[in-house]
């Protein structure tokens, strides 16, 4: 009796599923005056549990807003956290910014993807303003300053749809305060309520933001349809975008 088995046959090793492919979204531009560019086709990781496969109507909102409030950040340092598709930082690249840093966790899916995006849709005169990197909220953010010109620190950081993390208010608040100019400086955080029960939980941030020194005001609401019709909750609740400017 042979007594070599194959034990490959007796065991066989599951198929795994392919990973999703990458899909596009297009944001068109809506300063329709302007010739340097007029869209920005951003490309999504097929599947991700960051929920970096969505371009999200807040960076959609974000976007416009930073188009037509460029005063906040040309010729000033920008960071965006936790940036997915990395379309805000992008405009604000395109428009002047003179060094735009763009961040997400460190994984090599998201960080490869949003530097794809930057490579196809930063203009060229621009390109080499655009950094990214890998980053987690709450660290120390020494390599992030490094980007910078010595003793520099950011004008502008960018919050997109990120507030939906309760547990991680604390790890942005910490991030924003670590870099953060002393003058000249905001952030804008932009959000949906996507779960409406969990609103209050969502404005927690804010409320930890005043007591840490912080002024909050909000600056945009807009509509937008919901991301995810079938899920639970108001519609008109899931389907409006608020963008709030902190100072200190």
């Amino acid at each position: 009796m042979a007594d070599d088995f194959d034990l490959g046959s007796m065991f066989p090793e599951p198929e795994r599923p392919a990973s999703p492919e990458p899909t596009f979204s297009v944001y068109n531009r809506e300063r329709t005056n302007q010739t340097d560019w007029s869209e920005i086709k951003i490309r999504l990781v097929g599947s991700h549990p960051l929920w970096a496969h969505h371009l999200w109507n807040a960076a959609l909102a974000l976007a416009t807003f930073l188009d037509e409030n460029t005063g906040l950040y040309a010729d000033l340092n920008v960071l965006e956290l936790g940036a997915g598709g990395a379309l805000p930082s992008i405009v604000a690249a395109n428009n002047g910014a003179a060094r735009a840093i763009v961040t997400d966790y460190p994984d090599d899916s998201l960080i490869d993807n949003m530097q794809y995006n930057v490579d196809q849709n930063v203009v060229a005169s621009r390109r080499s303003h655009a950094v990214v990197k890998g980053y987690i909220w709450g660290r120390p953010v020494e390599s992030l300053l490094s980007e910078l010109h010595a003793g520099e620190k950011f004008n502008l950081i960018i919050l997109s749809d990120l507030i939906f993390n309760h547990s991680q208010h604390d790890a942005l608040l910490s991030s924003c305060e670590q870099a953060i100019s002393l003058k000249n400086a905001c952030v804008l955080v932009f959000y949906t309520h996507h779960r409406p029960h969990l609103a209050h939980k969502d404005m927690e941030f804010f409320s930890k933001a005043q007591e840490r020194g912080w002024t909050c005001e909000e600056v945009v609401t807009r509509k937008f349809p919901p991301m995810f019709p079938e899920d639970p909750g108001a519609e008109e609740v899931r389907g409006t975008v608020h963008g709030w400017k902190l100072v200190r």
